[in-house]
C-alpha cells in the first residue's frame, strides 16, 4: 500500500452531490479546497451497514470541522445518483439524510486507486486522508472493510496539525486541544515526561 503522508494529495475530477444535494460532474479536488484543510475519507458503498454510521458520525460533527476551516469529502464507488437517493433515505429507514458535506462518485475506480485503497473486492477501504492548506497529506487511516472509525479523532488530529502549524511544538501520545505540546529536543522530551510520563 502507497504511503502518501508528506506528498501532494493525488487531484481528481469526478461526478458528485454537494451539501445542499444538488449534482455536479466535474466536482475537482483541488480547485474545492484551495485554503483549507480537507478531511478526505473512502467508505465501501452505499446502503450498507457500518456506512452509515460513520457518515452520520462526521456530519453530526460538521460544524466542529468547519470551525478548523476543514472540507469534508466522502467517496465511494457508487453513482452520485445512488448517493443522491440514498441521502433521500430518512435515518430512521436507514438512509443517511441531507449531509452537510459532498459525496464523489468514482464509479471507474480512479480515485480509489489513486489513493490506493482499493480492496481485493473492488470497493475502496475505510481511508481517512488529512490534507493541509498546501494540499499536502499529513496523515492516512485505513481501516478494513469491519471496522468503522471515530469522527473525534479525526478532529483531534486537525486540532494536533493546527496547534503544531501555530506553536512549533509536537503532540505526544494521547494529545487533545488544550494540553501542552512538546518541544522537539531532548530536553523538550526530558521536560514533558518528567511532568506527565504517569499519565500516558
Amino acid at each position: 500500500m502507497a504511503v502518501l503522508v508528506g506528498k501532494r494529495a493525488p487531484d481528481f475530477s469526478a461526478p458528485a452531490v454537494l451539501a445542499d444535494g444538488s449534482i455536479i460532474e466535474d466536482f475537482t479536488l483541488l480547485k474545492n479546497i484551495e485554503d483549507k484543510y480537507c478531511l478526505l475519507f473512502f467508505y465501501p458503498l452505499d446502503f450498507t451497514f457500518v456506512c452509515p454510521s460513520e457518515l452520520i458520525a462526521i456530519d453530526h460533527r460538521i460544524a466542529a470541522f468547519k470551525e478548523k476551516n476543514v472540507e469534508v469529502i466522502g467517496i465511494s464507488i457508487d453513482s452520485h445518483f445512488t448517493h443522491l437517493a440514498w441521502r433521500n433515505v430518512p435515518v430512521e429507514h436507514g438512509g443517511i439524510g441531507k449531509l452537510g458535506y459532498t459525496l464523489v462518485s468514482d464509479m471507474k475506480h480512479s480515485i480509489a486507486k489513486a489513493y490506493d485503497v482499493e480492496s481485493e473486492a473492488g470497493v475502496a477501504f475505510r481511508g481517512a486522508f488529512l490534507i493541509d492548506r498546501s494540499n499536502i497529506v499529513r496523515s492516512q487511516i485505513i481501516n478494513d472493510l469491519p471496522l468503522g472509525r471515530n469522527a473525534d479523532e479525526l478532529l483531534r488530529l486537525f486540532d494536533a496539525l493546527q496547534f503544531h502549524e501555530q506553536y512549533g511544538e509536537v503532540c505526544p501520545a494521547g494529545w487533545n486541544q488544550g494540553d501542552p505540546g512538546m518541544q522537539a529536543t531532548p530536553e523538550g522530551v526530558a521536560a514533558y515526561l518528567e511532568k506527565h510520563a504517569g499519565k500516558l
